[in-house]
């Protein structure tokens, strides 16, 4: 439960519940082929749901989660009334490989540690894409999640671009930026640099470097200037506000070799190495293979987003067929797509996804 508690730390809107939902449940793959050829062994999906599916297994929503998030990273657009309204829609809830909940550097007892093999964000969708198979289900209404989930939607767009009517991006990219790249970088150099590290194979998480690391990120690649100037009238008040930043990530209890192992994935994202049939079609122009998604695409970003630059989302949009890129009006930057921050921007966020959500099931009959 260790990812759980981090998302709950880091992302719970105060004062919020969550939804509705099954229990946690993990379905057993064997042995999961990753496209470097390697293996994962003994690998197991963890994931719940919301919502009915419906007689036709027609109504469901496939949710997708961030870097180091769990199946709880977009709660605050899933539910009754909300943007992936679960009064009409089947919500399958998933967590990514190396969470620390679907099999993970933390949790394989035959591929431990720095032993797991290097997976990528297109293993991740061929995961999600067993689970669907396994559960019966052929098409999806949507594909939604936030920042590498939302690299994760645009790679479902490209990877299965017949399965699904709609996308929901939030804060995405379609190919890691070299700013993204180096952000990350600078987040592994504070875990391994510690010397409580120890190659890997640790015994006890290594504190120092996840503080650090929670500096470069927490801090300052998911925030803005403008955030922070509204936020401390009293620009000193940053300093303990930082340690109770680093305070929450030590809590958390996350892996440090779950962490490294998706940096590693996130930064070798491009949806333009897609294979098609085993082929290389689209020669690892990412613009190139997203004009190849046929589902309307939503894509939002913040204002002013330092880990997930807003331009990419822009130019993602302008290149699929049935696109379209929204600006949150948040000063917040990555963390605008995020709760526990400003309210306005969820209600903005989901007022938005429930208009698009509304535009893709408009052709619905009365018994869907």
């Amino acid at each position: 439960m260790r990812s759980l508690l981090f998302a709950l730390v880091l992302l719970a809107l105060p004062g919020a519940g969550l939804a509705e939902e099954t229990p946690l449940q993990r379905l057993a793959l064997g042995d999961l082929p990753l496209e470097s050829g390697e293996v994962i062994r003994d690998f197991s999906i963890a994931y719940t749901t919301e919502g009915t599916l419906n007689a036709a297994k027609s109504n469901a929503v496939l949710m997708v989660t961030a870097i180091s998030g769990n199946h709880h990273r977009i709660d605050f657009m899933i539910g009754p009334g909300k943007g992936l309204d679960t009064d009409r829609l089947f919500v399958i809830k998933t967590n990514a490989i190396g969470n620390g909940l679907t099999t993970s550097p933390s949790t394989s007892t035959s591929q431990h540690g720095p032993d797991f093999p290097h997976f990528s964000i297109r293993d991740m969708v061929e995961s999600q894409h067993r689970l669907l198979q396994h559960l019966g289900i052929t098409h999806l209404v949507a594909v939604a999640g936030a920042s590498m989930g939302g690299m994760q939607v645009l790679q479902w767009g490209v990877s299965h671009p017949e399965v699904m009517d709609g996308l929901v991006a939030l804060t995405p990219m379609a190919r890691t930026t070299a700013w993204s790249i180096a952000v990350n970088h600078a987040t592994r150099q504070a875990l391994m640099l510690d010397p409580a590290f120890q190659g890997g194979r640790y015994t006890k998480q290594p504190e120092a470097g996840w503080r650090m690391r929670a500096d470069v990120l927490q801090v300052l690649a998911t925030r803005t200037p403008e955030a922070m100037r509204r936020q401390f009238a009293e620009p000193m008040d940053v300093v303990p506000w930082i340690t109770a930043q680093e305070d929450a990530v030590v809590k958390s209890g996350f892996d440090a070799n779950d962490w490294i192992a998706q940096t590693w994935a996130y930064d070798r994202h491009n949806v333009g190495d897609t294979k098609v049939e085993g082929r290389a079609v689209f020669g690892g122009d990412p613009l190139r293979a997203l004009r190849s998604i046929k589902a309307k695409a939503l894509l939002m970003s913040g204002m002013l987003d330092l880990y997930n630059p807003v331009e990419n989302g822009i130019e993602a949009a302008q290149a699929i067929p049935d696109g379209r890129h929204l600006t949150i009006p948040s000063v917040q930057g990555h963390v605008a797509a995020s709760p526990g921050f400003k309210p306005a921007d969820l209600a903005f966020i989901n007022a938005t996804v429930r208009n698009f959500m509304q535009e893709v099931t408009k052709d619905w009959t009365t018994t869907r």
